[in-house]
């Protein structure tokens, strides 16, 4: 029988992040030692609320990007100024977990991030206290699933990985153990 396959940034975890966190943190049990739990790619589509066509694009997109069909999310409540009607398509989502999760952090770290134009590192202020990260990318086309001819618009997402750590300085140094590119401070 032929061996599972397994993410290689989660076999990097298992082999050496662990006993490195563990070591750095003084964690007294194993349980502590922080770990992805799940990757959130969000994607608005403002001009959805004119253009209904407008969410079918983002959808393939993120179809593409993630591996997986994408939730279409919906306003909550009417706002006449933006011509927003309650119920009304205006984004999707994809709450990515276990090999997939893996998967894309992978491809977003050695080749998305680095396709990113003018590129100068992505700021570390952007922790949200409880050791999760949120990162905004202005354009789809970093991805190198997405066919430029393809797209219908350029349209950005925000990335949120979620922890297991406690604190900023904690998640901060699980990303930093896998090179996540941060800008010098």
């Amino acid at each position: 029988m032929a061996d599972k396959y397994v993410p290689r940034l989660k076999e990097k975890y298992y082999a050496e992040v662990r006993d490195a966190l563990q070591k750095q943190f003084n964690y007294p049990n194993p349980m502590m030692i922080p770990k992805f739990e799940k990757i959130v790619v969000n994607m608005g589509v403002g001009e959805a609320a004119t253009d209904a066509k407008a969410i079918d694009g983002a959808v393939a997109d993120l179809r593409a990007i993630t591996g997986q069909q994408p939730m279409i999310t919906h306003a909550r409540k009417s706002i006449a100024t933006f011509h927003l009607r309650q119920g009304q398509a205006i984004g999707a989502k994809v709450t990515l977990r276990g090999d997939r999760m893996w998967e894309f952090l992978d491809r977003l770290i050695a080749t998305a991030i680095p396709r990113i134009r003018d590129f100068r590192g992505i700021s570390p202020k952007s922790f949200d206290g409880r050791g999760n990260f949120s990162m905004g990318v202005t354009e789809q086309l970093i991805f190198p699933e997405i066919e430029f001819d393809k797209i219908d618009h350029t349209r950005g997402m925000d990335i949120t990985i979620v922890t297991t750590a406690e604190t900023d300085e904690e998640g901060k140094a699980l990303l930093d153990a896998y090179h996540f590119p941060f800008k010098a401070e």
